[in-house]
């Protein structure tokens, strides 16, 4: 609602209304090609090489219970290098949505038309390191310090020509022209632990995007949840970046509501209300353009909260209680938005796009990343970093490990060999198999940490999902072994089990491998449920299944067969880590029978068989070899699904877009595979 008395508004007269046209009126601008090189007064050249971004009548709707809705509805504009766009509006307006649709990271639940132009032409694919994405959500590997996350991330996205020395002085110096310099050494911090501000995370993640020095930046609501002073420090940053690196860079930026300091950091602004284009041209012209349609903004108030206020909807009636003769919001907003239509801004705008055009026309080369190795190795040793450094990674399961053996070895203590220790010792198994290598589902919450990293960064393609999985393979094995070794010698050696280092080697080789089976399968999970929480839910429920049918409860020929028997008892895991432990234990024992009858002691070949039911075709070594082929299975699972879902949105994308005008999307998630790919 508008603070102003109720009057006849006619948009015909505003159009020709002679002192509003004028006012409205945008100095042509010459563009020039991107070959082309224009100099400052510095003698820097600032527009070679860079990027020219343009969209027409840009739509994107959404399906909902009750049809479509358009979020975007007709929206043109540009931006050009060496300038800094803001996207602003009210919230629910659609600046994520315009933002993500400019990006290519547009979910493929939502249908766009238009038209969307780098340099002049339609880019299916924008050449890696063009393009940085910075999210609203700092995803940063929080056990690192800043010196690390920076310079870890500038040796996978540089070029294996440039040497190691050189990838560090480039990431120093973007330390320090980001303002970071006296946080180098501190950790970023985070849950329980304390590190940078709100205002320097922000900036380390602009930092790591700005390593391969990008041609054309999209920043979601870079100031969200910092203070006026935070907000205007980042964003003086932001805009500095502009002009640096010897091109003019094109800085495009959703900003929800900022300073009077922060919004004259702006070059141009585009003012959205409910998906329409309520204004676009430059930032210091809006406040004319307000006041001449008759909603000026008074001289103590931020011009960026007054626009907000003019053209927000959500609190329409409780304005109204102040202002009983104002008018309503939504007329309003219509007599803004037909008047920029209609007037010599909006037509200006489409010749400047019309002559980007026609004279830009280069076609982006892709640079280069670091080669297939030096990502394998640099993420393994990132990976075993944070591990580390992280106590709820493996530090505290460890603990949790090792007071349950102590617990299992103190129950189960002498066993000795009478016929009863068939069920202690096959208890004892069990329990080890299913129960204790359950427990590796505790990591889960700090892989799906590290997930939000890797979604960020393969969406900026600093690596390839090959190079994730065996990273984080290679980084996990030494804390595995561990977690399997230490509680290992207490389970086999206090209680008494088959004597032989030969048998207590295939022991903790059997759960070293289930516990990074179950790792292997969380990861599966977690790239289809990345909650953390339905994780952990979906994953105790597969593994609940897979140890009711192990074999073990009940037997394997007493199982049903639609279902337990055919096929989960096949593919249960626990069902050949049981069996390879059963079979490693009891052969070559030798246990006493029931007292009264006969033969007096019984072989551990037939306990195995007939008393376990287990299968006796095959050694235990099979066993052992299933259940590696299995994580090297659940591995291979998640990096297929990872490159399925890569794969198809873009083909989703292209089949829903629709060739009607009314038609386009809702919200567009960040965390979306790019179209530019």
């Amino acid at each position: 609602m508008a603070s102003i008395s109720n009057q006849s508004w006619d948009s015909q007269s505003l159009q020709n209304n002679p002192e509003i046209r004028s006012a409205l009126e945008v100095e042509a601008v010459n563009v020039p090609t991107s070959s082309s090189r224009k100099r400052e007064g510095s003698g820097r050249v600032v527009e070679k090489d860079g990027v020219f971004l343009t969209w027409e009548d840009l739509w994107v709707t959404v399906n909902g219970k009750h049809g479509s809705r358009s979020i975007l509805q007709g929206l043109t504009g540009y931006a050009r290098p060496g300038e800094l766009l803001a996207i602003m509006g009210p919230s629910g307006c659609g600046k994520s949505t315009l933002l993500d649709t400019l990006a290519g990271r547009l979910d493929p639940k939502a249908r766009q038309t238009g038209d969307i132009l780098i340099n002049g032409r339609k880019q299916s694919s924008l050449a890696y390191g063009t393009l940085a994405y910075v999210t609203q959500d700092d995803a940063l590997i929080t056990t690192l310090t800043v010196r690390e996350a920076i310079g870890y991330s500038a040796q996978l996205q540089l070029p294996d020509t440039m040497s190691v020395a050189e990838k560090k002085e480039r990431a120093e110096m973007t330390i320090k022209e980001m303002g970071l310099e006296d946080a180098m050494d501190t950790r970023i911090g985070g849950w329980g632990a304390k590190g940078l501000s709100g205002g320097q995370k922000r900036r380390v993640s602009i930092c790591i995007e700005m390593l391969t020095h990008p041609r054309l930046l999209f920043l979601d609501e870079p100031t969200s949840g910092l203070d006026s002073a935070a907000s205007y420090y980042v964003m003086s940053r932001i805009a500095s970046l502009n002009r640096r690196d010897g091109i003019g860079r094109t800085i495009v930026a959703s900003i929800h509501q900022p300073s009077s300091e922060v919004f004259q950091l702006f070059t141009n602004l585009y003012l959205l209300s409910s998906g329409r284009t309520v204004y676009f041209g430059p930032a210091s012209a809006t406040s004319e353009f307000f006041a001449l349609n008759g909603f000026p903004c008074p001289a103590v108030q931020n011009p960026s909260d007054h626009f907000l206020k003019t053209i927000n909807k959500d609190f329409e009636q409780d304005i109204e209680q102040g202002y009983p003769n104002a008018l309503p919001t939504e007329e309003v907003i219509k007599i803004l938005v037909n008047t920029y239509k209609s007037s010599e801004t909006f037509k200006q705008v489409q010749k400047d796009i019309a002559q980007i055009h026609e004279q830009v026309s280069e076609t982006l080369e892709k640079r280069k990343r670091a080669g297939f190795f030096t990502q394998c190795q640099v993420l393994t040793r990132r990976s075993f970093t944070n591990m580390f450094r992280d106590l709820g990674y493996y530090w505290l399961r460890l603990v949790v490990y090792i007071a349950l053996a102590l617990g299992l070895a103190t129950l189960f203590s002498h066993l000795g060999h009478s016929y009863n220790s068939i069920q202690a010792r096959g208890s004892l198994i069990m329990f080890i198999a299913s129960f204790l290598t359950f427990m590796a589902i505790g990591g889960f919450p700090s892989f799906v940490e590290d997930m939000k990293v890797f979604e960020r960064e393969r969406l900026n393609r600093h690596y390839s999902v090959t190079a994730f999985v065996i990273g984080n393979t290679f980084s996990a094995l030494p804390f595995l072994i561990i977690i399997a070794l230490v509680p290992g010698v207490i389970t086999y050696y206090l209680p008494g089990l088959h004597k032989g280092v030969d048998r207590f080697v295939y022991f903790v080789a059997v759960l070293f491998a289930c516990m990074m089976l179950v790792e292997s399968l969380m990861m599966a999970v977690a790239s289809i449920v990345p909650n953390f929480l339905m994780g952990i839910i979906t994953g105790a429920g597969i593994q609940g299944l897979m140890i009711l049918g192990g074999g073990f409860f009940r037997l394997p020929n007493d199982m049903p067969d639609p279902f337990w028997k055919y096929p989960l008892y096949y593919l249960s895991f626990h069902r050949y880590a049981i069996q390879g432990m059963f079979k490693n234990e009891f052969e070559g024992l030798r246990i006493h029978n029931m007292p009264g009858r006969r033969p007096t002691f019984i072989n551990g070949h037939v306990i195995v068989r007939d008393n376990w039911q287990a299968e006796m075709a095959y050694s235990k070594w099979v066993d052992l070899a299933v259940l590696l082929g299995m994580v090297v299975f659940y591995r291979a699972l998640f990096l297929i699904i990872i490159k399925l879902t890569e794969k198809m949105k873009p083909t989703i994308m292209g089949l829903m877009k629709w060739n009607p005008k009314k038609t386009v999307q809702v919200i567009a998630n960040p965390n979306r595979t790019p179209l530019y790919v």
